[in-house]
């Protein structure tokens, strides 16, 4: 399997400014403020839903194409929590919203086949048990 990498650089004191590379078109900026308040670019914990999001679709749509019922889109948000605690800040919650249009298929089976998705994605497994990962999972 292959071994993707990320880079980081981070210029000056806590207020500085910090730039980051994922890869082709994965590029941004990032601060304190676009971090820890409303501030404009982007932020690790953003970069962890877009993640977890992409990841979570992949292994919902493969999970119903195996069941024999392939998808015709799935969109998931991914809502990431960090909150201070005694230990610091820290990620403590993922919220997975997914709407799915898959022909079909009835909404407790949608809701099982992502609730196996949730389970099983690499990103969800990385993050178990130390975050809370909840899942809203609806037909449209």
């Amino acid at each position: 399997m292959p071994v993707r990498h990320a880079k980081a650089r981070w210029e000056g004191d806590i207020r500085g400014k910090g730039s980051f590379d994922a890869g082709p078109g994965i590029a941004g900026e990032y601060n304190l403020s676009s971090r820890f308040e409303n501030g404009a670019g982007s932020n690790p914990e953003s970069l962890l839903g877009a993640a977890h999001a992409s990841c979570f679709s992949m292994a919902l749509s493969l999970g119903l194409a195996r069941a024999g019922t392939p998808v015709e889109s799935v969109e998931t948000d991914a809502a990431v929590t960090i909150e201070k605690l005694d230990a610091g800040y820290t990620v403590t919650k993922v919220v997975l919203t997914v709407r799915g249009k898959v022909p079909g298929i009835d909404q407790e089976a949608f809701v099982k086949a992502a609730e196996g998705a949730k389970a099983g994605c690499p990103i969800s497994r990385a993050l178990n048990p130390s975050v809370t990962i909840e899942l809203d999972a609806r037909l449209v």
